[in-house]
């Protein structure tokens, strides 16, 4: 028989841990996670957390200025808004709780700048800012007799019921099944889909999918981000990011020839938007005809670069380069989705009892392209608004019986073809890249859903593999559908 709590939340990056600390203890809460509690997206999240807290030098209208030039004037204003006028009671929130900001002498919290920003408004912890907060939540989180954490399981499948839903797991090789009133998908992005990605490893749109099969509505989920500087590893699928930061504090960019051409695309070159700055790298290649592209910001003092960017600096001499010395090799990649989930300002889906945060729910405040810094805003703010609004329907409504807990599916059967995931990668990567090829979606859409077809045809072994195979082609389908249908990027 199913365990059964007032609310269970998919995901532990920063929008399912913010969620958790925001519900009273009196509200049962389960915390679910794919892999090991600290990793996630938010964990690798290096650049910080854009929020207005100098009014004097800084406003929230510049902010929602900055936002909404990023996000192509696509935005949802009254998301924009809210992000950007609650933020920082968020953000000062969590640094009470024990997230540990870089400060001034002076105490206050150091700002900097990001490409696409008008004002230094980035709070930060060196570059580490996203695992600073992830670690600073998970401890909080392991003090709180309310909440329950569950590491190492694999969701395989939500049913939606009267007045909640089951979730079943696999853990330690076991079906699992947990019952909640209400759910909350954390569950982040999906750039697995991908050949190359700045997403961790259980990065495979997980949480969109099961949504997508409740039922849930589905938006802009063709809004993919590319970051333009993400370190140009010569094997490696998941490639780490050189941070906006770093562009930020003065570094430049450069062509196969030594040469900055940033300027000749955009007059704001290097700090330019994220889809500008990858654009200009992606012509620029084809103009020199090589994809060789460098950062160098060497002319800084070396302490300084050791000091303000240790995670970069330790990483890229692993790489075999020191940033104080040598250029780093850079080349876009996907880093992050606008598009996702759709949900309201209190990250309600369309399905009752589901909710939504972080990098899988569209919440319209990215627009068609993220500004730098503002996704851990987002999920801080969506997903205490989620945690507060549940809060008030449990106070309303109290605690409601379920209904009937599915029958058990066997996870028994046989293993999934090889090579499946790898092929939806490289469709994506050759058709819906920097610079898309409209020629090749209907191909590739057909590709998908010959793959999609068969994954849910065949009694195949519930594991890993599985589910992860089936995230990937359910978002990259819809992906494609959206774009051969031509909707508004």
């Amino acid at each position: 028989m199913a365990k059964k709590y007032d609310v269970i939340i998919a995901g532990t990056g920063a929008a399912g841990l913010y969620a958790a600390i925001n519900f009273p203890r009196s509200v049962s809460v389960l915390l679910l996670t794919k892999r090991e509690l600290d990793l996630s997206n938010s964990s690798l999240a290096q650049g910080g957390v854009a929020c207005v807290l100098d009014t004097v030098h800084d406003s929230y209208k510049l902010h929602i200025t900055d936002t909404i030039i990023a996000g192509k004037y696509k935005n949802n204003l009254s998301a924009v808004e809210k992000l950007v006028s609650e933020g920082p009671g968020d953000v000062l929130k969590i640094k009470e709780l024990g997230v540990d900001f870089d400060l001034n002498p002076d105490g206050t919290m150091c700002k900097t700048l990001e490409a696409g920003h008008s004002r230094n408004r980035i709070v930060h912890h060196k570059d580490s800012t996203g695992k600073a907060i992830v670690d600073g939540l998970i401890e909080v989180i392991k003090s709180l007799p309310n909440i329950t954490i569950c590491d190492n399981a694999l969701i395989y499948s939500i049913d939606k019921v009267l007045n909640g839903f089951y979730i079943s797991v696999l853990k330690d090789g076991k079906h699992m099944c947990f019952g909640c009133n209400y759910c909350l998908l954390a569950t982040g992005g999906i750039g697995r889909i991908y050949k190359y990605t700045t997403n961790s490893a259980i990065a495979t749109g997980d949480g969109i999918a099961f949504a997508y099969m409740l039922g849930a509505k589905i938006s802009h989920l063709s809004r993919v981000q590319f970051h333009p500087t993400a370190f140009a590893a010569e094997k490696d699928r998941e490639r780490f990011l050189i941070s906006e930061a770093v562009r930020g504090e003065g570094a430049v960019l450069l062509n196969c020839h030594g040469e900055r051409f940033a300027h000749n695309y955009d007059p704001r070159g290097e700090l330019a938007p994220r889809d500008v700055v990858s654009d200009a790298i992606i012509r620029e290649a084809k103009k020199t005809q090589s994809e060789k592209f460098y950062l160098d910001i060497t002319h800084k003092p070396s302490d300084f670069l050791k000091e303000r960017f240790p995670m970069i600096y330790r990483r890229c001499l692993e790489e075999g380069i020191d940033i104080t010395k040598d250029r780093i090799p850079v080349f876009p990649c996907q880093h992050y989705l606008m598009g996702g989930i759709n949900v309201d300002l209190d990250a309600k889906t369309s399905i009752d009892g589901l909710y939504a945060a972080g990098e899988c729910s569209h919440t319209g405040v990215h627009g068609a392209n993220r500004l730098a810094s503002n996704s851990l805003l987002e999920a801080l703010v969506f997903s205490r608004a989620a945690a507060e609004d549940i809060t008030a329907r449990i106070k309303k409504y109290g605690r409601k019986t379920l209904g009937t807990e599915p029958a058990h599916k066997p996870i028994e059967g046989k293993p999934i073809p090889k090579g499946m995931r790898s092929e939806i990668r490289e469709i994506m990567q050759d058709s819906y890249f920097v610079i898309p090829k409209p020629e090749k979606y209907e191909e590739s859409y057909k590709k998908i859903e010959r793959i999609l077809e068969m994954l849910f045809s065949e009694d195949f072994e519930i594991n890993s593999d599985l589910v992860e195979a089936k995230s990937i082609a359910i978002v990259a389908s819809i992906i494609f559908e959206e774009l051969r249908e031509g909707i508004n990027l």
